[in-house]
């Protein structure tokens, strides 16, 4: 089983022809991933030609949509533009947009994110990595070749954070891994996912990351106390973060006592979860609780 991709999804790449989108257009398809074609007003009917494989260049999403049957969108397109993509990608029947653009300013996430929803499109992001379900397919930037298909969901609102996880527990291996983004307004968050998870027959144990600024881990520590019955393991990042300072992503600032690690550390273990104090402490957390649910 996976959580929203699968080996099935059709993927179109907005911005494919651009450096980035080339280079992570080459690496999804080398990962299995079922791109059938990039997006570019300037460049419709081109065809661009990886190791091989030529995937065809269309004006819209909507033409894409037409001749491929894509559902799925990964939007690599420079910040000024992203909200325009995520629209047209709405408006085209997308299923999902994968929106690894950072920098968008925050009222043209609320913009794009208010309208997707009315839409029926799910959107992961911005600023993110994206999902892979490994061993099927990856929509985004998240390296192929660190972990294999397994028992493990991940979420986490860090890139790095999702690597480095996924290679500590890559003999284990991952039902699917949703990097979800930092900004201070996102798509798909940490409860999203945990409801995905656990409705997921295959998946058998959480991995959820996160980091200090706002209170999306608190939200995550109530849901997990009232609709999740999967054991979860935690981390989150930010415990030496000074006080007041921005650390890395927009969201990712503390005032007073709100959104500190210690707090965040402290609701979820109020609920069950088990909370390394770094990233590798947290791989042994879900090593021991794998091996006492064998």
């Amino acid at each position: 089983m996976a959580v929203f991709l699968t080996k099935e999804s059709k993927v179109l790449v907005q911005g494919m022809t651009g450096s980035e989108g080339m280079k992570h257009s080459r690496r999804m398809l080398a990962a299995g991933t079922n791109v059938v074609g990039g997006v570019n007003p300037r460049k419709a009917g081109r065809t661009v030609d990886f190791d091989e494989r030529a995937v065809p260049v269309f004006g819209s999403v909507a033409e894409g949509v037409r001749s491929t049957g894509a559902d799925v969108t990964v939007v690599f397109v420079p910040p000024a533009f992203a909200k325009t993509a995520v629209v047209e990608a709405a408006d085209a029947g997308i299923a999902l947009a994968v929106v690894i653009t950072e920098g968008i300013p925050v009222h043209d996430s609320v913009a794009f994110l208010s309208y997707a929803k009315k839409k029926g499109t799910r959107v992961i992001g911005p600023n993110c990595p994206g999902l892979i379900t490994p061993g099927q397919s990856g929509a985004g930037i998240i390296p192929a070749d660190i972990a294999r298909s397994g028992r493990i969901g991940l979420v986490s609102k860090s890139g790095t954070l999702t690597y480095q996880l996924m290679y500590e527990l890559r003999d284990i291996g991952f039902s699917t891994c949703v990097g979800i983004g930092g900004d201070p307004v996102v798509g798909t968050t940490h409860i999203d996912c945990l409801a995905a998870f656990q409705d997921d027959p295959d998946t058998e144990l959480v991995v959820l990351i996160g980091e200090i600024g706002g209170d999306a881990e608190e939200r995550a520590a109530a849901y997990i106390r009232d609709h999740v019955t999967k054991p979860v393991v935690g981390y989150i990042a930010g415990f030496t973060a000074p006080e007041g300072r921005t650390m890395g992503h927009a969201g990712a600032i503390v005032s007073g006592s709100s959104g500190t690690a210690q707090a965040k550390k402290a609701a979820l273990e109020a609920v069950g979860v088990q909370v390394g104090d770094t990233p590798t402490e947290t791989a042994r957390l879900v090593l021991a609780r794998l091996e006492n649910r064998a």
